[in-house]
């Protein structure tokens, strides 16, 4: 492939000093919390049974696709913040750029059938069960993953093969925006097919998710009390899970297209806020706001870590009566 032993320069870090040590522990800190709190969501999901329900097998995955995110960025960050090398290969920042873009688009993906999903459960709960079988859940995740995938792998080829004149690169982490500017020549076919991906990818979910919500609000206005109660409980972390995300979302393009005139440290902050944020809160928001989850929870972490204290001092009082 083309391009692939070149050798790309990070123009953004700067040399190590206070701002790039204060930023590498807050990354750090954030890094080692989002993977826990996924990992433990993940567990959750995973051991108790009565979870292995459509809403909680997507947010599973949703789990996972913030692990990639933030995995495929944060340690190289962190490494760069406190280096004086700055280098990264071309085929390495077109791997990154790839699983970050995964990242985003999955995202996307999975909040808007879990939006679906609520939709069906609020606004035809007699059908549920036959509408969401274990077959349409793995079709869902399948034309997620699969379509995501198909479109990076394309995409990745045309920019690849896009001939380079520059090797610097002005930012904390590569991007495809990045890459196709370092390119001699102005693609028109490589930007109209990156405002396809944009329409499909992002704004034709977003225009999902309003309409599932729209369609929800009109049901729960003729529901009961009651009913609107659990509509909302039901609804509220996914709103507010998707929120969060768009709004990430939104920091990030405006990053992409402002980064050369903003101050550094809001460079810094709009960089990683992406990346970042997001894959924390999600479990977080979930965790906190939905009963089921955090009931779950405290089931396994008395059944696992109580449960194993128990043993041990059973263990020790068999051991003093033999005694």
């Amino acid at each position: 492939m083309p391009h692939f032993n070149i050798t790309l320069i990070f123009m953004a870090y700067g040399p190590p000093g206070p701002l790039n040590y204060g930023v590498f522990f807050v990354s750090l800190v954030t890094y080692l919390a989002t993977v826990f709190a996924n990992l433990i969501l993940m567990l959750v999901i995973y051991c108790d049974t009565s979870l292995h329900k459509p809403m909680y097998i997507f947010l599973f995955n949703l789990a996972m696709n913030g692990l990639i995110g933030c995995s495929a960025v944060l340690p190289v960050i962190m490494n760069y913040l406190i280096n004086d090398m700055k280098y990264i290969s071309y085929s390495n920042c077109l791997l990154q750029v790839f699983f970050i873009n995964f990242y985003g688009i999955c995202a996307y993906g999975i909040l808007t059938v879990m939006a679906y999903d609520r939709f069906v459960s609020i606004c035809k709960p007699l059908q549920y069960h036959n509408i969401m079988t274990p077959a349409k859940v793995r079709l869902l995740l399948a034309v997620v993953y699969a379509s995501s995938i198909c479109f990076l792998a394309i995409q990745a080829h045309f920019t690849s093969n896009l001939p380079l004149c520059r090797y610097n690169v002005n930012k904390l982490f590569c991007d495809n925006l990045a890459l196709v500017s370092l390119s001699c020549v102005k693609s028109v076919f490589v930007d109209l097919y990156g405002l396809f991906g944009v329409f499909i990818f992002v704004v034709s979910p977003l225009l999902l998710v309003i309409m599932s919500y729209i369609r929800i609000l009109f049901i729960s206005l003729r529901a009961s009390v009651n009913a609107k109660q659990k509509a909302l409980k039901t609804c509220a972390p996914h709103l507010i899970t998707f929120i969060n995300f768009s709004s990430a979302s939104l920091f990030s393009v405006i990053y992409n297209r402002y980064n050369n005139t903003l101050p550094k440290e809001l460079n810094v902050l709009m960089s990683v806020h992406f990346i970042m944020i997001p894959p924390l809160l999600h479990p977080l928001i979930y965790g906190i706001r939905t009963k089921q989850i955090s009931k779950s929870f405290r089931k396994l972490l008395q059944k696992r870590v109580f449960g194993i204290e128990f043993h041990l001092r059973a263990e020790d009082n068999v051991k003093k009566i033999s005694i």
